[in-house]
């Protein structure tokens, strides 16, 4: 208990909460919903509120008598209160699920903005009512995506840790995971910040309040994220043809791009999420302290590097809010579940060098002969092959009820023989690369002091 309460202490400027919390409202049964397409038309669909503020959707397919249960953890965050349409949004991209037979639960969490732990209790709390309702399942699934990679390896260690035998999970699938905790996943948002306004100066512009930029936008601000795309497109020409950039916009891009490391299509894309995702993570999270800094930061690939790294804005983390969210999202790594991941090597959203770093803390932990790794030639971070999500979760149960541990050169094989069954447009196909394998995180994010 003593432990519990210690951890709860260490995350609550993340906004969390107990499990079972005494002010929560009693959660509504599973009403009956028609399912979306393209969500097999022989699955009975199910929508409800979990007492403490998530909607979800619940998806049982035809002839299910309680066999393989996928709990998913859904990317993100939202910054916006949370809606039942974005578990809709996620039940048809992953409907696959369901074509392999398996059930699928997945929850808005409570609240939006961030905080992993809260969103794993969230998880815990949706796969309860699915066992109240529906019974206990012979396996139960953890998948997490994106953002909720993070979330599903912090619930494993909650739920599933290190040397207890009796859980309520059996495996761990992590697809296009943004992993390591939110300290080392997100440093390179800050860098893109401060790259940008060395660069451009209108984020904010100069006749406009300043303010540091760690807290991502003031609480009152009123730029939108039209406005900041418009922004962007001055400066760098993004969103016009490559032709008709100035050779001045043509300059700045290729800076800010060459010294962050991302590509031109995830650029606006990462700005809107170092502005309003800081500013609801700093401010409203961790009581406006900064978990993220760049003192001895040494940035490169500019034409001028002594300019760049003498003229961008530094800052200092504060060691209370890096406390604080390393309690809330950091991975130890300690957990007993046998763990499957899968992220494609261009993923232009969460860097494929996040999965070096979550090795390392799971081979740190004495858990990494539980975590197979698998990396697709793929560009895309939200969405991979129709045939590869089967043939992972496939390949997860022979682990856990066979004792067959699976390979990255037995994962492509798998992915293949399924292909005729779920590539039927002939577009999807298989693109797991066996022998590849992630530079560290460093290689891509400058290191900095602790």
């Amino acid at each position: 208990m003593k432990k519990y309460l210690s951890r709860l202490a260490a995350f609550a400027w993340l906004g969390a909460a107990p499990l079972l919390s005494a002010h929560a409202a009693p959660a509504t049964a599973p009403k009956p919903t028609a399912c979306p397409s393209p969500v097999p038309e022989s699955a009975r669909c199910y929508t409800g509120e979990d007492g403490a503020g998530s909607f979800y959707w619940i998806a049982i397919p035809k002839d299910w008598q309680r066999g393989v249960l996928v709990m998913h953890a859904h990317g993100g965050p939202e910054t916006g209160a949370p809606k039942l349409a974005r578990s809709e949004e996620d039940l048809k991209r992953w409907a696959v699920t369901l074509k392999a037979g398996y059930a699928w639960a997945g929850s808005t969490y409570r609240r939006g903005g961030y905080g992993v732990t809260m969103a794993a209790e969230d998880t815990e709390r949706l796969r309860q009512i699915v066992v109240r309702h529906f019974g206990t399942p012979q396996r139960t699934l953890l998948h997490g995506q994106s953002y909720g990679a993070g979330v599903a390896a912090k619930a494993a260690e909650l739920y599933a840790p290190a040397g207890e035998a009796k859980s309520p999970y059996d495996g761990l699938l992590l697809t296009s995971g943004v992993l390591g905790g939110g300290n080392s996943a997100y440093d390179f948002r800050l860098d893109l910040r401060v790259v940008y306004q060395y660069v451009c100066r209108n984020h904010p512009k100069p006749d406009e309040p300043q303010y540091p930029l760690w807290m991502g936008l003031p609480m009152d601000a009123k730029l939108t994220r039209t406005e900041l795309a418009a922004r962007v497109k001055d400066c760098t020409g993004v969103g016009m043809p490559a032709a008709q950039r100035t050779p001045e916009q043509a300059a700045r891009l290729k800076t800010i791009l060459s010294v962050v490391k991302i590509p031109e299509r995830s650029l606006v894309g990462h700005l809107n999420w170092a502005t309003w995702l800081f500013q609801d993570l700093v401010q409203q999270r961790l009581n406006s302290r900064n978990p993220f800094g760049n003192i001895g930061v040494v940035y490169s690939g500019s034409t001028d590097d002594a300019a760049l790294n003498a003229g961008v804005l530094r800052y200092t983390a504060d060691p209370q809010a890096r406390g604080a969210l390393a309690a809330d999202s950091q991975p130890t790594g300690r957990t007993s579940l046998p763990t499957v991941g899968l992220h494609a090597i261009d993923d232009p959203t969460a860097f494929v060098e996040l999965e070096n770093a979550y090795r390392r803390i799971r081979d740190a932990a004495g858990t990494g002969g539980h975590l197979v790794q698998s990396f697709s030639a793929e560009r895309e971070h939200s969405y991979l092959s129709d045939s590869e999500y089967p043939a992972l979760f496939g390949a997860l149960l022979d682990w856990i009820d066979k004792g067959e541990k699976p390979t990255p050169q037995s994962l492509a094989q798998r992915c293949v023989a399924l292909m005729p069954r779920y590539d039927t447009d002939g577009k999807n196909g298989c693109h797991i690369q066996p022998e590849w394998q992630p530079p560290t995180l460093e290689s891509r994010v400058p290191s900095r002091a602790p």
